[in-house]
């Protein structure tokens, strides 16, 4: 079998299993089962794949076939400029998070960061790279989870809502999934995403407000929500306004804790 054969018949099979990006999904297993980068595929269309390969590609075509994300298949995800390992006990760090990066990117030289709720550690990992003169730290209510960021380098503690401290910038992407909407999100999120990381109560902001109900006056945060909660996030903050991310969606409010 050629990775051209691979690709053809791994596209055919993701799109009959409803995958919204069957060409992609199928590159990136079959690069990763190669060891080479996905333009490899594309370069050298007739490159053998070798028996090891081909039964390992096949495992994870039936994976990715049952709807399991391409993140938890092959353990990791990027995110701006770094890689995190991922599993089903975190969420897969998705691209309007990065926002939450970007808004604390702004801070001056030595600024304290603490990110509520880091799950894989991403983005508090994202802010240690391009910005080493920050002060970061991160805490998670999920012992499960931190264990996945403290895999990842991250020397997150334990902890529900904000620690002790002083921050200049708290940072959270908590859950904001409605209680109703669950069953009509994705299968790749319902079936294998931790629920308790997504559904937050009837309208998706108990552990928002939980958040900023807990957090010191004048605290300043920046909350990510979905682009319908941004006035109720707002009107839970002082001085509040709201950023759009890259498909312009009202995405994450900062304001600061009345």
């Amino acid at each position: 079998m050629t990775a051209a054969d691979a690709l053809s018949a791994a596209v055919d099979a993701l799109t009959a299993a409803g995958c919204e990006t069957p060409r992609l999904d199928a590159e990136l297993l079959i690069a990763d089962a190669l060891g080479v980068a996905r333009e490899a595929l594309v370069l050298d269309p007739a490159l053998p794949i070798p028996p090891p390969a081909s039964r390992l590609l096949s495992q994870r075509i039936r994976r990715r076939v049952a709807r399991e994300p391409v993140a938890y298949i092959l353990g990791r995800k990027g995110f701006r400029r770094i890689e995190v390992a991922v599993d089903s006990r975190v969420l897969i760090p998705r691209p309007e998070t990065e926002l939450l990066v970007e808004v604390a990117l702004e801070l001056p030289a030595g600024a304290r960061v603490h990110e509520v709720g880091t799950g894989s550690g991403a983005v508090a990992l994202a802010l240690r790279d391009e910005r080493p003169d920050l002060v970061v730290s991160a805490s998670d209510a999920s012992p499960a989870a931190l264990s996945v960021a403290h895999a990842n380098g991250l020397d997150a503690t334990l902890g529900d809502g904000l620690p002790p401290g002083e921050f200049d910038l708290v940072v959270a992407n908590l859950p904001y999934v409605r209680e109703d909407e669950w069953d009509s999100l994705a299968p790749e999120i319902r079936l294998y995403e931790p629920r308790f990381a997504l559904v937050s109560g009837a309208d998706g902001l108990d552990a928002i407000r939980s958040l900023v109900g807990g957090a010191p006056s004048g605290t300043r945060l920046a909350l990510e929500h979905a682009p319908d909660q941004a006035a109720d996030v707002g009107a839970l903050l002082r001085d509040s306004r709201t950023l759009p991310d890259l498909a312009g969606h009202a995405r994450v409010t900062l304001g600061t804790a009345p």
